[in-house]
């Protein structure tokens, strides 16, 4: 799926504007690190792998610039917390 890239933000909307799925990740002020604050997608297309979609181009994005991640949402901690190869984007402040 491609997503609407906004800074600090991903997302899709359906044809009639209704919300499909989202990240929202600010920037720490100070740091040179994103949080990413909440994950949503429609219960319509839930189980098709579209929050990980969602996760990864946030990962690269970070990678990207150079910045660390702090997994706030749920879901971004636990996918953190089961990917060691996630272990050094961490924001740890």
């Amino acid at each position: 799926m491609e997503f609407i890239r906004e800074p600090e933000r991903f997302y899709q909307v359906a044809p009639d504007g209704q919300l499909l799925a989202e990240i929202d990740f600010p920037k720490i002020p100070g740091k040179n690190a994103i949080a990413i604050t909440h994950t949503f997608v429609d219960p319509s297309l839930r189980g098709q792998g579209i929050a990980n979609q969602l996760l990864t181009a946030v990962i690269d994005y970070a990678k990207e610039n150079d910045l660390k991640i702090k997994p706030e949402c749920s879901f971004a901690q636990k996918v953190f917390d089961l990917t060691p190869a996630y272990k050094g984007l961490r924001h740890t402040e």
